[in-house]
């Protein structure tokens, strides 16, 4: 079962980084603490051990049903959001200095990774917001991509 408590600021350990994702994954994380932090942690996780497309269709299925557990609005899903954040993970991903352990990779891509509201770098909320975005990829309309 969850122990729903927040991992030290920083990952010692990989079995830390894979209690974020199993708590997520079975949705015994609660909503409240699912914070950006974690939200990049997942991604990494799933950057790590799957193919691309893979890990978008794993983080979107498991957002969805993340959602739909804990009572949230499907329509708060974002598609373009979910892939703008797995592009900027493989990115950092691509960058990392080697050689390193998976914590001290969560790590740098957490602390590389930008804050939430980096996506209105690139997107116009309205853009952003819109159901093509909610429901697909949308290129930004602000900046190209930088990574």
């Amino acid at each position: 079962m969850c122990s729903d408590t927040a991992p030290a600021e920083r990952y010692e350990e990989e079995e830390e980084v894979e209690a974020v994702v199993r708590d997520f994954e079975s949705c015994d994380l609660r909503a409240a603490r699912f914070d950006h932090r974690l939200h990049l942690t997942v991604a990494f996780w799933y950057l790590a051990r799957l193919s691309d497309a893979q890990a978008h269709e794993r983080m979107r299925a498991s957002l969805r049903r993340y959602l739909e557990h804990h009572g949230g609005d499907p329509q708060l899903y974002n598609e373009t959001i979910t892939l703008f954040w797995l592009k900027r993970v493989r990115r950092l991903m691509s960058s990392l200095r080697v050689p390193h352990t998976v914590a001290d990779a969560a790590n740098e891509v957490i602390e590389h990774g930008g804050g939430a509201r980096l996506v209105f770098a690139y997107y116009s909320r309205e853009l952003v917001m819109s159901e093509a975005a909610r429901t697909s990829w949308v290129e930004p309309d602000l900046q190209p991509l930088d990574f």
